[in-house]
């Protein structure tokens, strides 16, 4: 079912909140790994299980989000908007939390490694991978087009992670350090969940 003209989050502002959640998941990404190596070591063996630990995350966000977005009884920009809101909420209580997760585990060898890892970061990423598949289907079921869709989200989403990255290396991680990248990144989730409800609750309310 389409959702009437006056409900639809307009086009340029659906993909400027996808640019900007791009922007802040590479953030997270960059900041969340050098933390992890840092606190479980960066052997060879910890590296390859943070990063499996994150793709894990964001695939099994992807087909959750798929699920939820065709399942759903709410409007999917509130799914959204609340999906980002839940990555901002732990994205400001992340980098305590890692170190807390360190500490208890400072004698972790092995697949260990891995487990904490994954426990450490599989909220997040599952919220991270779940938010692509919520606005396809929210941008097929109101243009008919999924190619366009797929293609247009995917390339503004991308483009928020290309000068995400591009501002870290330019200074940004300098500049603010860990924590300061992280709760930056943070604030943009709570700005896009913020835009993407308001917008969808005014809209709604002159329909």
């Amino acid at each position: 079912m389409k959702d009437a003209p006056q409900e639809r989050i307009p086009g340029p502002v659906l993909a400027a909140v996808f640019l900007l959640s791009g922007f802040a998941a590479i953030l997270y990404q960059l900041v969340w790994q050098r933390s992890l190596f840092r606190l479980l070591g960066s052997s060879s063996e910890s590296v390859t299980m943070v990063v499996t630990a994150f793709m894990l995350g964001l695939g099994l966000g992807s087909l959750a989000g798929g699920s939820l977005s065709t399942r759903s009884r709410w409007p999917l920009p509130v799914v959204f908007g609340l999906v980002e809101l839940g990555i901002g909420a732990f994205g400001l209580v992340s980098m305590p939390l890692f170190a807390w997760i360190a500490s208890v585990s400072s004698e972790a060898r092995g697949a260990a490694i891995g487990g904490i890892a994954l426990a450490a970061v599989l909220l997040p990423t599952l919220f991270m991978g779940g938010t692509l598949p919520i606005l396809v289907t929210y941008s097929v079921r109101r243009s008919g087009n999924v190619g366009r869709s797929v293609g247009l989200l995917y390339f503004v989403n991308t483009l928020g992670s290309a000068l995400g990255s591009l501002a870290a290396a330019r200074g940004l991680l300098g500049l603010l350090g860990q924590a300061g990248t992280v709760h930056l990144a943070a604030g943009v989730n709570l700005v896009v969940a913020a835009v993407v409800l308001g917008v969808h609750l005014v809209r709604r309310g002159v329909a």
